[in-house]
């Protein structure tokens, strides 16, 4: 009975303010209006208990582990976070365990998942309170491990602070995001803080090829690294067809063949990031090849789609690493020409350095491009636009701000 959110209050609840993105000390009147008894606040004198604390996000994590981490203690937590393959990683690891019979549930971007889909979350990592909510139902749902999504942003305003993992995944860090951490550094701070809550000896797995990586290979943990070069876990080749990619690991000087249906160079490292997880959990590379040959990506995630003789990919690629990944694979499918949809994200606290080198690998990969909406929210969408035409290599493209009718031609 313990909420952040004022319209969530029922009579007898008690609401904490808590200083994130917006200050709730803003919302401590509506929620006694709504019949919170007992506000948790850092300042300020209100007609009901009140409990001032110096910091309520730190009340907040210390209240929920005295109070029910014990109930979720035994769940096996693996945790991914980088800029991009978070969700395909966590989705492919879910999907693989519950094919073995091992229930599994999923916490991030696509929502609530314990095989199958719950509910829509309002966050890739959501707030902490929710973060026990969700544990404890797939506690009581009997599930033995909960992947999660952790976000940089969830990371930095210790949306996760005092759980445990298993595992720490590390996909890859680009340029995104920079609107709020302010620098590639901060950037990799916040992501580190998910390896610095490995429990005793668990695994730390890292891309091996990411420039970022020493952040990530911190020296109290059991680290594996996975790589296209050199690593614990190495690619040795790949071919990718227009319905799967299969590659070739080696790993202790014996090599193993996988087939999955993703598509890309880029979901060959997320592939193999969930290979090693289950390796780690005890299966076999056979038995793991099993179930990964039979597992879909996530929605919007190189979903492919045939049309007549043509290949539609639909992907939620949203950073110059992103689209670079899928239209490299597009190309590498080797079509006769590649036409492509783009648009990018707006609102306040989004990253606009990177809207012109996003326009300009679109323009170099794709023999024509069209320019359309992406969510501006509320902001102009031809500056959008503009931001990412402002350095164009080539005009072979046109804007069309409807995305339906973009969509169309």
């Amino acid at each position: 009975n313990i909420k952040y959110n004022s319209k969530k209050i029922q009579k007898g609840d008690t609401f904490i303010a808590l200083k994130t993105n917006n200050d709730g000390h803003k919302y401590i009147n509506d929620a006694i209006k709504n019949g919170a008894t007992k506000v948790v606040a850092e300042y300020g004198s209100y007609p009901v208990e009140t409990l001032l604390v110096d910091n309520t996000k730190e009340y907040l994590v210390k209240y929920l582990y005295d109070n029910y981490y014990k109930e979720i203690e035994d769940l096996t937590l693996i945790g991914v976070t980088g800029t991009n393959g978070k969700t395909t990683t966590c989705m492919l690891i879910h999907n693989m365990l519950n094919k073995l019979g091992r229930k599994t549930a999923y916490i991030g971007t696509n929502g609530f998942y314990i095989n199958t889909f719950i509910k829509d979350l309002p966050n890739t990592t959501p707030e902490i309170i929710d973060i026990y909510e969700l544990l404890l139902e797939a506690k009581e749902e009997a599930c033995e491990f909960v992947c999660i999504e952790a976000s940089s942003h969830g990371l930095d305003q210790k949306r996760l602070a005092g759980l445990k993992f298993n595992y720490a995944i590390f996909t890859n860090l680009t340029h995104e995001h920079l609107g709020y951490h302010k620098t590639m550094e901060k950037y990799a701070l916040a992501k580190q803080n998910l390896f610095k809550m490995l429990r005793n000896n668990k695994y730390a797995i890292i891309n091996n090829d990411d420039k970022y990586k020493e952040y990530f290979l911190l020296k109290e943990n059991n680290n594996i690294t996975y790589s296209f070069t050199k690593g614990d876990y190495y690619i040795k080749d790949y071919q990718i067809t227009s319905s799967h990619s299969t590659f070739k690991v080696i790993n202790k000087n014996k090599e193993y063949t996988f087939t999955t249906k993703l598509l890309g160079k880029h979901n060959i490292y997320n592939s193999l990031a969930s290979i090693i997880v289950l390796n780690k959990i005890g299966y076999s590379f056979e038995e793991i090849n099993n179930v990964l040959t039979i597992v879909s990506g996530p929605k919007g995630r190189m979903e492919n789609i045939s049309y007549n003789n043509n290949n539609i990919i639909i992907d939620y690629a949203h950073t110059p690493d992103g689209i670079a990944n899928i239209l490299n694979t597009a190309k590498e499918l080797h079509p006769n020409k590649i036409i492509t949809i783009v648009g990018c994200g707006g609102g306040a606290g989004s990253d606009r350095t990177k809207r012109s080198e996003m326009g300009n690998l679109v323009l170099s990969l794709s023999d024509k491009t069209i320019f359309t909406n992406d969510n501006p929210r509320d902001e102009d969408p031809n500056q959008i636009i503009n931001d990412l035409l402002k350095e164009k290599i080539n005009n072979n493209y046109i804007i069309e701000l409807d995305r339906k009718k973009a969509i169309n031609k």
